[in-house]
């Protein structure tokens, strides 16, 4: 007997990948590796009319980035429809399934009745036990499963325990479409068992969906996956997760300089937990993940959290690998994508150099890219508002004074350069900020920027020299 643990992502190419489903790869990419298994990719497109090529390639490139690998190609469900078609023909042949000729009409007078009555819509079933002969001609059936109408079905789940259902509420469901296409129901079971599934790990919106596919396994006579059903993420403030909370594709968290580590080690925590534990290594989860440390209240998405998570990352990853991860996505990131065409070789390595400066007090790579214009900028450099109010007169003579200095430093080291400026405020008479402010607006046009002394030392003597000059002349 096979014991691998295999899971699947199995999202639904209808749009980008959101922020819950990247989750719910995380999750099932973690408990694959944490337990030696595997996890596939399964591209769920049986409502062909809402499915996309481009919201495939967005699934596939949103899983890339956030480095979750798979197993294989990925499967496409479509594409097994005839297999699909296959096992609702052995259900009807073994009788677990029968051909349905009710119409629109009546299915509809169906669900006006039960609402006017207060009841969940549903099917009758009056074409369950009905005899074939009876048939209206030239009208296509479906093929509906014949649910069994007493007792319960029951799943323990690894996240909600022990759900149950009574077999009443469960009515008999489409099997197959009048135009013989297989509904998602039929071939979500198919696949799962075909492919090996041993766990499914979805949100808890599919919960109803695995006693109505428990049912299916049984009647194939094939043994269900093990559920785990995750709450979904609610905003901060307790309602369904929207575009305003972050209800965004993974795309976008790329676009706004998060990390995919970052969003990794966020996103982990949004209803996983190990004691107080916030930040973990990809190994350290590897290790520590387990499906019974999932809780079962939503969890609830905070910005603030996230940009302090990616924060720390910022700080810890490498200069060399940021300056890589910021070359591959400068052309994507909000509001900096400007900079692509405008650093070269020499400028990347300034980047690099600036690093220790700008990693402190970066949120996320917009935020990084944005303090290290300075670097990249062409003179005469353009001033914003704040930094114009430095540049008064008496602040160009200093930098006029300065430039003359910076000229004749021979070691051009931030410790020297920082000793120049303190040797002259003191023989001005003059406070170090009096001159490190209108410094920082002639070298960067801003008045914030990483220290003053690194940002001469990254800009190099000449570059420095001629920014103050610029202003000092202004």
């Amino acid at each position: 007997m096979n014991n691998t643990v295999v899971t699947r992502f199995a999202p639904s190419p209808t749009g980008f990948l959101h922020i819950g489903g990247a989750r719910t790869a995380l999750f099932n990419w973690l408990y694959a590796k944490a337990m030696g298994g595997k996890m596939l990719l399964r591209i769920e497109d049986t409502d062909r009319a809402r499915s996309t090529q481009e919201a495939i390639d967005a699934i596939i490139d949103g899983l890339t980035w956030l480095e979750l690998d798979w197993e294989g190609e990925p499967v496409s469900q479509s594409a097994r429809a005839e297999r699909h078609v296959e096992v609702a023909e052995k259900l009807l042949a073994e009788g677990k399934a029968y051909r349905c000729y009710a119409s629109a009409e009546e299915l509809a007078e169906m669900r006006e009745k039960a609402r006017a009555e207060g009841r969940a819509p549903r099917y009758d079933g009056r074409w369950r036990d009905r005899d074939p002969s009876e048939a209206p001609e030239g009208v296509p059936p479906v093929i509906r499963f014949k649910a069994p109408q007493e007792g319960e079905t029951i799943i323990q789940d690894r996240v909600q325990g022990e759900v149950r259902w009574s077999n009443k509420e469960l009515d008999d469901l489409v099997l197959l479409r009048a135009d013989r296409s297989p509904t998602y129901m039929l071939s979500v079971v198919v696949d799962d068992y075909d492919m090996g599934i041993t766990h499914v790990i979805r949100g808890d919106d599919h919960l109803t969906n695995a006693a109505r596919q428990t049912q299916i396994f049984r009647a194939l006579g094939w043994e269900p996956p093990v559920y785990a059903h995750v709450p979904l993420i609610h905003g901060p403030d307790g309602a369904k997760l929207s575009k305003r909370h972050g209800a965004l594709g993974v795309e976008a968290y790329r676009a706004m300089g998060y990390l995919p580590a970052a969003l990794r080690n966020y996103l982990v925590r949004l209803g996983w937990a190990h004691g107080d534990q916030e930040i973990f290594s990809t190994q350290e989860l590897i290790e520590l993940f387990d499906l019974d440390a999932i809780g079962r209240s939503p969890a609830r998405f905070d910005f603030t959290k996230l940009e302090s998570v990616n924060a720390h990352y910022i700080r810890q990853t490498p200069d060399d690998e940021l300056v890589r991860r910021i070359r591959e996505t400068l052309p994507e990131l909000d509001g900096v994508s400007d900079l692509a065409g405008k650093i070269d070789a020499d400028g990347w390595d300034r980047l690099k150099q600036a690093m220790p400066g700008l990693k402190p007090r970066a949120k996320t790579l917009v935020e990084l890219m944005d303090t290290a214009r300075y670097l990249f900028a062409e003179r005469p450099l353009e001033m914003d508002a704040k930094a114009e109010k430095q540049l008064t007169p008496e602040a160009r003579q200093h930098l006029a004074a300065l430039k003359e200095r910076f000229a004749a430093v021979e070691d051009w080291s931030a410790e020297l350069l920082e000793e120049t400026v303190r040797t002259y405020a003191e023989e001005a008479d003059v406070k170090l900020g009096k001159i490190a402010q209108p410094m920082r607006a002639a070298l960067t046009g801003r008045t914030v920027s990483p220290g003053i002394f690194e940002v001469l030392e990254v800009l190099g003597r000449d570059e420095s020299v001629a920014r103050l000059a610029d202003q000092a002349a202004a």
